[in-house]
């Protein structure tokens, strides 16, 4: 018998996906927030695609802010960014 694929909703395009294929990001019990590779840390999470297209729609329409109820900083897009970029350059 198949193994159960967890399933995540991209932020951005508003597809289902499975959890693996997504970034999270991650807002802790004490508001810090970070990127989460393997989808492990406590807190609340919300999920892009590794497509710089989802990120920008989700940026735009400040899906991330309202997901995490806060305030998302430069600095978080910046590493999503990187992050992107890395997977299509590496």
């Amino acid at each position: 018998m198949q193994k159960k694929i967890p399933m995540r909703q991209c932020l951005g395009c508003r597809e289902m996906k499975p959890k693996a294929t997504l970034i999270r990001v991650v807002r802790s019990p004490e508001g810090e927030l970070s990127l989460d590779a393997r989808g492990k840390k406590s807190g609340r999470g919300a999920y892009v695609c590794r497509d710089s297209a989802c990120l920008k729609k989700a940026r735009k329409s400040k899906a991330l802010e309202r997901s995490l109820d806060t305030q998302i900083p430069n600095e978080i897009y910046d590493r999503l960014e990187q992050e992107m970029e890395a997977e299509t350059n590496g």
